[in-house]
């Protein structure tokens, strides 16, 4: 079972592309992907996993598709009219075929037709597989409004026509930004994963960092795709040592650097001289390096926090989002005490998005805890409690309330 759910994980995006780009129709495409898996699901037990797994689901879901076509005259009519849409406006692929349907659709997805909010929405959802509750908690909005988002979307590209293709060269920069941001959306969930048993999901990691190496290939020039790869590199770097033996939280000044893969540091660091070079730096670039700073101290204590500082004060003139803010008054802990760090995070707390966000939550608490406030830290740590997702994370809170009330008593 395991094998047949890998096989599952790895083919899902990779057939709803093709299947959308053939039919022009996402939910056509989307269902008969899910009844294709299904079938494997009933079959493959008994006849055995095909030695072709991935053309197996896509000769199912394509019989599928022509049998409800076949029984829906009207609209297999206007998936015809799409098509004829899509050919006409099809455009030459720069420099050659692009090497997987999945990036072709993050273009279409980016199309500047849609809401910029519904683009990562519906490519997150589509294509890395997340669920609704995923996605939401990866733009940090409720469940019911992005199923809302991913509803709209796709309405959107059917009724404005808008076809299944690779963009065309000079269109490229404008759709460029937004396929990033769902490329980083689909690591960060990998990262911390929204909800579940495990911290990390490795899987969405590795997959994000996959389709960053092809967009990257493919668009060699663009400084802000190298920025993106170094900084998922070198954060994943560290995955191996971010969780203790059962699954525990390690926090960065815990963790035992030897853990940490060298070798896509080194490439990390690499790509982020390649991202800074040539011009104003983008800021996935300034993300990479505060990343490529923490990756070089070789001890927690040895971490350059000035510097770190000065690079979260240019990423704020960049891109002045309230986590942004969050992470920089974080790092100010460490440069300047932890009583300026608190009020900065006090003045972030009217910011919608960061209402329901766990880790501001956990920041305040355990600011408070250094500065001995530990009412209200209590308070904090039970607020960042309900918001967690994960198990480890509400695992760690929870021992963070035990070390505190130990504490407590200890000094009562």
């Amino acid at each position: 079972m395991d094998q047949v759910e890998a096989v599952f994980r790895e083919e899902r995006g990779r057939l709803l592309a093709a299947l959308a780009r053939r039919f022009g129709d996402l939910d056509l495409a989307e269902e008969v992907t899910a009844e294709a898996i299904e079938t494997a699901l009933v079959r493959w037990p008994i006849d055995g996993v095909p030695a072709n797994p991935g053309g197996w689901l896509m000769t199912t879901a394509r019989r599928k598709a022509v049998d409800r076509l076949r029984r829906d005259q009207v609209y297999a009519a206007k998936l015809a009219i799409l098509q004829v849409d899509a050919d006409r406006a099809e455009p030459p692929r720069p420099g050659g075929e692009f090497p997987d349907d999945r990036l072709e659709l993050f273009f279409t997805c980016a199309h500047p037709a849609l809401a910029p909010e519904d683009r990562g929405a519906l490519t997150l959802r589509c294509l890395a597989g997340l669920s609704t509750p995923e996605v939401a908690r990866a733009f940090l909005v409720p469940a019911a409004t992005m199923a809302k988002r991913i509803v709209r979307a796709k309405a959107k590209i059917r009724d404005a026509r808008i076809p299944f293709r690779v963009p065309s060269n000079d269109e490229l920069p404008e759709r460029l930004p937004a396929v990033l941001q769902v490329i980083y959306s689909v690591f960060t969930e990998g990262y911390a994963a929204s909800s579940g048993p495990y911290l990390q999901r490795l899987d969405l990691a590795e997959e994000a960092i996959r389709l960053a190496r092809i967009l990257h290939k493919l668009l060699p020039a663009e400084r802000e795709v190298a920025g993106l790869l170094a900084l998922m590199l070198l954060v994943h770097a560290r995955r191996d040592a971010r969780t203790g033996p059962d699954g525990q939280v390690v926090l960065l000044e815990d963790q035992d650097r030897t853990r940490w893969d060298h070798d896509q540091i080194t490439e990390g660091r690499a790509l982020v001289v390649s991202a800074l070079t040539g011009g104003p730096a983008g800021p996935y670039a300034v993300q990479a390096a505060i990343a490529a700073v923490h990756d070089e101290a070789t001890t927690f204590a040895t971490t350059d926090w000035p510097q770190i500082v000065a690079l979260y004060d240019v990423l704020s003139a960049l891109d002045p989002s309230p986590v942004i803010a969050l992470n920089r008054a974080a790092a100010i802990a460490f440069r300047d005490g932890p009583d300026v760090a608190l009020t900065l995070l006090d003045s972030l707390a009217d910011e919608p998005r960061l209402r329901n966000y766990h880790p501001y939550a956990l920041a305040r608490a355990d600011l408070l805890h250094r500065l001995n406030r530990r009412t209200e830290a209590t308070a904090a740590y039970e607020q960042a409690l309900k918001l967690a997702g994960s198990d480890p994370e509400r695992l760690h809170i929870r021992a963070r309330l035990a070390e505190l009330a130990a504490s407590t008593t200890e000094t009562s």
